[in-house]
């Protein structure tokens, strides 16, 4: 039997990924560094204290904004 699918949009654009997954893992998959990033989660800024519990849900939206050092 096929395990489900959720759909999460990325900074606009759509992703599937498997059920039971955690916001820090979706990002890892995503290949974005947890130190570089800042991050808004339906709409909300979430401190990344919560990144490890909590888990994506089928329709959630993620705004994920890089910081790059530099002069």
């Amino acid at each position: 039997m096929e395990e489900e699918k959720i759909n999460i949009t990325v900074n606009g654009e759509t992703h599937q990924f498997e059920t039971n997954l955690l916001l820090l893992q979706l990002l890892e998959i995503l290949k974005f560094n947890p130190r570089l990033i800042a991050l808004e989660y339906n709409g909300e800024i979430l401190h990344r204290q919560y990144w490890d519990s909590t888990m994506v849900q089928d329709g959630d939206r993620l705004e994920v904004v890089t910081i790059v050092g530099g002069g």
